[in-house]
């Protein structure tokens, strides 16, 4: 059963943010996604969309790794920002 997603879908450039923020090769969010690095690679670029499926995979991974995604409002376009680690 899915995650059940209250914010918009996060977008093409949250994806290779966050992949980015937290040091990940897009081979190593393909992996850990279950996905190929080819469908990573065009979604980042803009040149094909994914199925929901697919996109809740990759945001899990990412929050798992500790992204958190901001959607975009009246003063600002969409983001990531990364949780503190508590120590």
């Amino acid at each position: 059963m899915g995650v059940l997603r209250l914010m918009p879908a996060i977008t093409s450039l949250q994806v290779k943010l966050a992949r980015t923020a937290l040091g990940l090769g897009v081979r190593d969010l393909a992996k850990a996604a279950g996905v190929s690095p080819t469908t990573v690679t065009r979604f980042e670029s803009g040149t094909a969309g994914v199925h929901s499926g697919t996109l809740d995979r990759l945001q899990t991974v990412l929050e798992e790794g500790g992204v958190i995604f901001i959607p975009a409002d009246d003063a600002a376009g969409p983001g990531i920002r990364l949780r503190t680690s508590s120590k």
